[in-house]
Formats: C-alpha cells, sequence, structure tokens
C-alpha cells in the first residue's frame, strides 16, 4: 500500500502498560492476510517499556505513532483520539493485550462490504489466560442462548438491542469488531465520561442505526488475567451505577410511546443490576472475597425488589459461607448456611446436604 493512498481500514491500538503483550499485539495485525489497512499506535504514558516497542515499528510505512504528554486516565478518550486521527472507511480497535489470527481482517472487511446495511460485525472470540494458553471461547455472561452465537447471522439493530443489549453487553470484546468509521462518528463516538461500559453504550448507539452481522469463526483472541480482574473488582460500585445508566439509556430509545417505560426500565436495570452482581460474586470468590462478599450484599439488597428468586438468593448465601469458611470464620459460614437452607425450599431436593457439598467442594 502507498503511504499516500487512503487506506480502507484504521487499525487503532490503545495502549497503557501492556508491554508483554504489545509485539505480539502488533506483529498479528501486521501479519494480517488483508493488507489495505494503516496502523495506529497509540500509547497512554505507559511507565513500562511500551513506548520502546512501540518505536520499533516506527519505519513501517503503514504505521503511525502517537503518544499522549499526558496520561488521559481514559480508555475511550484514547478511542476517540484515534478515531479522529483514522482515515479508513473501517475502523478496527485492537486492545493492546489481544491478539488476532491473520484471517480477521479479511473475513469482516468481507461481510461489511457485502452488508451495506451493517453497522458493524464481529466474530468469536477465544478466551486466553495471561501466558497464552487457550482456555475456551468466550462467552456473553449470563447469556440463556449460547448455541445463538455458533453460526452466523445478521441481524436488525434494534432488535439486538430490544432482545440482547438491555440486558448485558453482547459484543464482550472490541478486538473482535470491525466498525464503519462514519457512523462512529454520526454517534458521537464513545461515551468519555464512563469508565467500564463505554463500549457497550457505543455498540447499541451504532446498532440503533442499522443492522449487526456476526462472523462464529473465532478469530479473535481476548486475553483475561487476573490484574484486569482486580482493577475492575475495585471499582464495582462505579461499574453497578455505570450499568444502570446504560440500561437506562438503551431501553429509552427501543420502547415505544405506547409501553410503560419507566416500568421496564426499572425491571431490566435490576434484572441487569443482579446479573451484574452475580458475576463478580462467581468471579472474585477466590481472588478478592471481600469484593465477592459486597456483591453477596447487592443480592440480599434487590431481594425485596422481587427481581431475586429464592434459588438465587439461597446461591448468595452459600457462596457467602464458602468465602466465611476459606477466612476461618466458621460460625459467620454456619449461620450463611442456615440462612440458605432456610430460603430455599424442601422441594429443591435435600438443601441441607447441597448445602454442605456446596460449602466443602473446592474449599
Amino acid at each position: 500500500m502507498s503511504t499516500e493512498a487512503t487506506p480502507t481500514v484504521s487499525v487503532i491500538v490503545p495502549n497503557y502498560n501492556h508491554a508483554r503483550y504489545l509485539r505480539r499485539r502488533v506483529d498479528s495485525i501486521l501479519a494480517q492476510t488483508y493488507s489495505d489497512f494503516e496502523l495506529i499506535l497509540l500509547d497512554d504514558c505507559s511507565t513500562d517499556d511500551s513506548q520502546s516497542i512501540i518505536r520499533k515499528y516506527q519505519n513501517d510505512p503503514r504505521v503511525r505513532i502517537e503518544f499522549n504528554e499526558n496520561n488521559s486516565g481514559s480508555t475511550f478518550k484514547q478511542w476517540n483520539k484515534g478515531v479522529r486521527l483514522a482515515r479508513g472507511k473501517y475502523v478496527w480497535i485492537a486492545e493492546s493485550d489481544d491478539y488476532a489470527d491473520e484471517h480477521l481482517l479479511e473475513r469482516l472487511v468481507s461481510r461489511l462490504d457485502s452488508e451495506k446495511n451493517a453497522v458493524l460485525c464481529y466474530c468469536r472470540s477465544w478466551c486466553v489466560s495471561a501466558d497464552g494458553d487457550v482456555v475456551g471461547f468466550l462467552h456473553v455472561s449470563g447469556n440463556s442462548d449460547p448455541d445463538r452465537w455458533s453460526s452466523d447471522f445478521v441481524v436488525n439493530g434494534r432488535e439486538e438491542c430490544r432482545k440482547y443489549l438491555t440486558q448485558r453487553n453482547s459484543i464482550p470484546n472490541a478486538s473482535a469488531v470491525v466498525f464503519r468509521r462514519d457512523v462512529y462518528e454520526r454517534v458521537d463516538g464513545a461515551d468519555e465520561k464512563l469508565r467500564l461500559c463505554g463500549d457497550w453504550k457505543l455498540w447499541s448507539a451504532m446498532a440503533l442505526t442499522g443492522e449487526i452481522a456476526y462472523i462464529a469463526e473465532p478469530l479473535n483472541y481476548f486475553r483475561f488475567h487476573d490484574s484486569s480482574v482486580r482493577a475492575q473488582s475495585q471499582r464495582l460500585g462505579v461499574e453497578a451505577d455505570e450499568y444502570l445508566e446504560v440500561i437506562r439509556w438503551i431501553v429509552e430509545r427501543v420502547t415505544t410511546p405506547e409501553t410503560d417505560r419507566r416500568k421496564v426500565c426499572e425491571e431490566l436495570s435490576k434484572r441487569a443490576l443482579l446479573d451484574g452482581y452475580k458475576y463478580w460474586m462467581e468471579a472474585l470468590e477466590r481472588s478478592d472475597p471481600e469484593a465477592a462478599l459486597r456483591a453477596v450484599d447487592g443480592i440480599l439488597e434487590l431481594y425485596d425488589s422481587g427481581c431475586v428468586e429464592r434459588w438465587e438468593l439461597a446461591d448468595a448465601w452459600l457462596t457467602a459461607a464458602k468465602i466465611f469458611y476459606r477466612q476461618g470464620r466458621p460460625a459467620r459460614a454456619l449461620l450463611s448456611i442456615l440462612r440458605g437452607v432456610l430460603v430455599r425450599p424442601i422441594v429443591a431436593g435435600r438443601p441441607v446436604k447441597r448445602a454442605f457439598t456446596r460449602l466443602f467442594s473446592g474449599s
């Protein structure tokens, strides 16, 4: 590709302190079978070796480098900066700790070229450990229809918002997405006020303007590492607030005047918050037990709203019991077991035996 030519795709890598993963990320982009792209490497004042790694690519004619003079403190400010610099018709925001199959751009760009009404196309993702071990597919948290993502589809974006995006972010990794730059600009880009859920709101805003295309072939490798889980768990309260904000924003745009919008919004918000608490409770049970206990408290507070089933409440108590037991607090563990047994009726099937099995399993 000539340096004077306008590329079809702009690939944006927003980096902050991911020196450990950066070479593999950039090399997986430069090795793409689709070659009509520019690569914009952004660094948000990293304190590790990131900038020296990025400079190694400065002589590649496909690469443009932008170092911030001051840390922006925001992933989504970096997204917006990258898109302002972009010249391509399509944009791929390739997160700096992930990497890609060499055919990702070829497949996703081809689908966008053929589906003129699709505002974005995304693919299935592998989930990868910090050390690069593939541990399975990246699943949408809390999804009740996992088979949906086993085959390709093109769907109406408004319906996607109504059925899925009003409940959770069903496009869970930006590195798996290629989108139309003009649509991104039309919806005013990513909301920089959000710290964690800006991608969710962005995909929803774009979806409301057209169709969404999906490719079931796993072409993206999402890196899941402990440091990111801890960082998010420390902001559990922030995420809960943002969760509700995004849910309300979407519901207001997909409900009709005939719908009891306030009631729908309240019910969806409660369920979304519950799903968030359950996710954090399960994910952080071992890595950050105090955060998991805060999530249990959140589930207990929601119980009076009527959106928590009795079995969900019982599971929360039993999870708390496991945490207390590991912490050497047997009295609190026993009390939590009794509460779990009391809220779950006999019809659930031998609740006492189940409770003690849950308590001692994997402890």
